[in-house]
């Protein structure tokens, strides 16, 4: 789904203070209990939000990612943008690692025109995408398919993602704490992740504004260990802090460039 202003609001007022009843919302946001039932229904179904009776929560999971279908179909239009400003800053003729993730997978897309890449990937829906692009060299990590998401994991692709290195590693994630911690829940992916950040001379990281203050079970890396973050909102307190801090280039992605 791609949120509304008041879908973000109640996140946020959820993120930032713990579970909220129906009725508080509805008086905190100044609309109705059955627009607050209805918006938290959407939540809830896209997996932002748990529903408990009279109230709502974030979801208590840090184990279980949401169900790759629902990510595809969530923060569309953020996606988009982030991969627009990821390929406006790839130059033709470089050599890339791109991961598992929904927000990649746009970006792979955004690069169908580029000329000269050599792309290494653990993810078969880019390795399709970008096959298609006769100006790309597309290198296929081995390892244990994953279903869910045809993601490619275990020791072998990280045994395979040690034979390169590469100009850009370019990773998505599932969550960004507020300690600087960048997250996610397999950690076979995790490994291979961790793998590419090793392999690259710049590390790029994509993720939209949900992904701050979410948490996941499996630390990937630091914030201090990117070159670049692209997003598509200005990143609230403490990340802001964290990203100069570190020295990381943040690139706020613009959603209204079509």
């Amino acid at each position: 789904m791609n949120l509304n202003p008041r879908h973000t609001a109640l996140l946020d007022e959820v993120r930032a203070h713990g579970p909220q009843t129906i009725e508080a919302l509805s008086e905190r946001f100044g609309v109705t209990l059955q627009t607050v039932r209805r918006d938290v229904q959407r939540l809830a179904e896209a997996g932002l939000l748990a529903r408990f009776h009279g109230g709502v929560r974030l979801p208590s999971s840090t184990t279980e990612n949401i169900a790759y279908r629902q990510r595809q179909a969530m923060q569309a239009e953020a996606k988009l943008a982030i991969a627009r400003a990821v390929a406006a800053r790839v130059p033709n003729g470089c050599s890339l690692i791109l991961n598992i993730g929904t927000t990649i997978e746009a970006v792979a897309r955004g690069l169908l025109r580029h000329r000269g890449l050599r792309v290494i990937t653990n993810n078969l829906h880019i390795a399709s995408l970008l096959s298609a692009n006769p100006e790309c060299e597309v290198i296929v990590a081995g390892g244990q398919v994953r279903g869910a998401d045809q993601g490619i994991v275990g020791e072998a692709t990280v045994d395979f993602m040690r034979q390169f290195k590469v100009d850009i590693g370019l990773i998505g994630i599932s969550g960004i704490e507020s300690d600087g911690t960048l997250r996610d829940y397999d950690y076979r992916e995790v490994k291979v992740a961790r793998t590419i950040v090793a392999q690259s001379r710049e590390v790029w990281l994509a993720a939209d504004h949900t992904k701050f203050n979410r948490p996941a079970m499996v630390e990937l890396a630091r914030l201090d260990e990117l070159d670049l973050l692209f997003t598509d909102r200005a990143p609230p307190a403490p990340f802001d802090q964290l990203l100069a801090q570190s020295h990381v280039e943040c690139v706020v992605a613009d959603s209204d460039l079509h």
